[in-house]
């Protein structure tokens, strides 16, 4: 079979292998693709996998030769999942290849926003604990998480996951989800609805998809039902925020801070409101790509093209039915 991969570059720069997919037919990697280009590379290929290009239903329609999509990720609302399965191919995504890396990354961008350690790192070498003379200094005070409360939108593998660190950080942990979940083993820590977890939480983090119900889920009403001064983590979906009143709170003091791996739109456009509110942390989309990660992406997509072709899809996200 051929196999094709549209915007390769972003997940293996050449510090990963692609070998796992090579093994399974034709291998044929572009470092990124223009709309203009797509049908003319894809023409011909039986699998196409992607990270963010976007396919719709003019793409289903015009490559009678396509099987399967692979999405080289676990977010699939760039493609038109609909069209496809009406034009019967399949698209599957990988999940859990790197619940770790992004559960460290909001706790990292967590405490980055509590301690501020690369702030006063940059102070000292600049000098400026020198000139004032003294044993210590603080630009802000440091926050300690012991005692605080720890809300999770979304107790998936990664929420559960971040929940664990919260706790070992002496949190209490609070968590909504669509479906239900089992509790974890320690204590304290409940599911509550959503009205509770804004209303109680120190700290908020995001961790659902990215669907018509949740678009937007953090908004100028949500924001005012927060605790203020609570603190806000994305990184999970940027459209997940409404960035305008998401800027408007941290200018009021509403929210104490805002912490994000993404945005709406990557990357962002200059007049960005976020970008010039205060007491603010942002990340590239980065969290997820650790080499580690990466390579289980790779590992796992080679894994739902043999167990498709073989007749067993794994990791389906449309309703695809076989002709």
């Amino acid at each position: 079979m051929k196999i094709v991969v549209l915007d390769g570059h972003v997940l293996n720069p050449g510090d990963i292998s692609w070998a796992p997919v090579e093994r399974l037919g034709e291998l044929v990697v572009y470092d990124e693709t223009s709309q203009d280009e797509v049908l003319d590379r894809a023409q011909d290929c039986e699998v196409l996998l992607l990270n963010k290009f976007r396919l719709g239903e003019e793409h289903a329609r015009a490559l009678p030769s396509l099987k399967l999509v692979g999405l080289l990720a676990t977010g699939y609302d760039n493609v038109d999942v609909v069209a496809f399965a009406k034009h019967k191919i399949a698209v599957c995504n990988v999940v859990a290849y790197g619940v770790d890396d992004v559960a460290q990354h909001a706790m990292a961008l967590l405490l980055e926003l509590c301690r501020r350690t690369s702030e006063h790192s940059q102070a000292v070498k600049s000098g400026e604990w020198s000139r004032l003379g003294s044993w210590c200094y603080w630009k802000k005070a440091p926050i300690c998480l012991a005692g605080k409360t720890m809300g999770i939108v979304g107790y998936g593998a990664i929420g559960a996951c971040l929940g664990r660190m919260a706790h070992a950080f002496g949190m209490r942990v609070l968590a909504t989800s669509r479906h239900q979940k089992p509790a974890p083993d320690y204590t304290p820590f409940a599911f509550v609805p959503l009205s509770e977890l804004l209303a109680q939480a120190d700290v908020l983090s995001l961790h659902c998809p990215l669907t018509d119900e949740t678009r937007a889920l953090i908004n100028s009403k949500t924001l005012a039902q927060m605790r203020q001064g609570a603190i806000l983590l994305n990184t999970a979906r940027g459209a997940l925020v409404d960035e305008a009143a998401c800027a408007l709170a941290l200018q009021s003091g509403q929210l104490g801070g805002f912490a994000c791996d993404v945005l709406c739109q990557e990357p962002p456009k200059p007049d960005n409101p976020l970008l010039a509110a205060p007491n603010t942390l942002f990340t590239p989309h980065m969290a997820w790509a650790t080499t580690r990660a990466r390579q289980r992406i790779i590992d796992l997509t080679a894994e739902n093209i043999s167990n498709f072709f073989a007749g067993h899809p794994s990791n389906l996200v449309n309703a695809f039915a076989a002709s």
